[in-house]
């Protein structure tokens, strides 16, 4: 029987659906974006602190064939359901149900990517009335500890990619410190706007420059001023067709 409680949502075109929550955290562009930034290759290990759904690993699987995927994530319903969302999307991947303060001991090994999308809201902000999405977009666990925890599971030389709002970057260049070289895309609604959302990718053990690169822009136009999609092209290719957010 159909749970009424879920949707099955489709995404990269087609290319994977996701069953999540009707009501609570529903996952849109930013795990797209996440995924289309991590510089994975085939045969390498992929780690995602608080997974959700697991939509983020999907979609990277998708545009990248042959990774061994893991995840963690502290909300027992949402880990459940990134393993049928796995089984169901034909991958196999090793999803624990636990704390990034407190990594199970199965994921205590070297990694040579690991992603993450932060809540992006203070402790101190208003909950969410639904239980599932304040825990998936208000802050409990401190940003920094969401940094040592990535940084500590990956191997040197390896990436840490993340997507949160643009007024923490000062917050994360602090938690990575000298420990990570970072280069950070900006991503902005629409030409002439200030980017409201960054992607950061931080290679740990590198001592190269840091490197602000030009703003992805998600929207054609200064204003939404009809129904329909409105998506620049090169936006509309990672959305849509699963293609990499250039580092370059």
């Amino acid at each position: 029987m159909t749970d009424p409680t879920l949707t099955r949502d489709v995404y990269l075109g087609g290319r994977f659906t996701i069953a999540q929550p009707r009501d609570g955290y529903r996952a849109a562009t930013d795990p797209l974006l996440l995924a289309a930034a991590v510089p994975a290759r085939a045969g390498q290990s992929v780690l995602e602190l608080g997974c959700g759904a697991g939509t983020a690993l999907i979609a990277l699987a998708t545009r990248v064939a042959g990774l061994s995927l893991s995840g963690i994530e502290r909300q027992a319903f949402y880990a459940d359901l990134a393993r049928r969302n796995m089984v169901d999307n034909r991958l196999e991947a090793q999803i624990e149900t636990g704390d990034l303060r407190a990594i199970p001991a199965a994921l205590r090994v070297p990694f040579d990517h690991v992603l993450a999308n932060p809540p992006y809201y203070r402790a101190t902000g208003p909950a969410a009335r639904d239980a599932g999405r304040d825990a998936a977009l208000r802050e409990d666990t401190p940003l920094s500890e969401w940094v040592d925890c990535a940084l500590r599971r990956l191997k040197t030389g390896g990436y840490l990619t993340l997507i949160h709002l643009a007024e923490r970057l000062p917050d994360l260049l602090i938690a990575i410190g000298d420990r990570a070289a970072c280069k950070v895309r900006p991503i902005a609604a629409r030409q002439q706007r200030a980017a409201g959302r960054i992607v950061l990718q931080a290679r740990k053990g590198s001592r190269a420059a840091f490197v602000m690169q030009a703003p992805l822009v998600m929207h054609e136009g200064a204003a939404h001023i009809a129904d329909g999609d409105d998506f620049t092209a090169r936006a509309r290719a990672i959305l849509r067709d699963g293609a990499a957010l250039d580092w370059d």
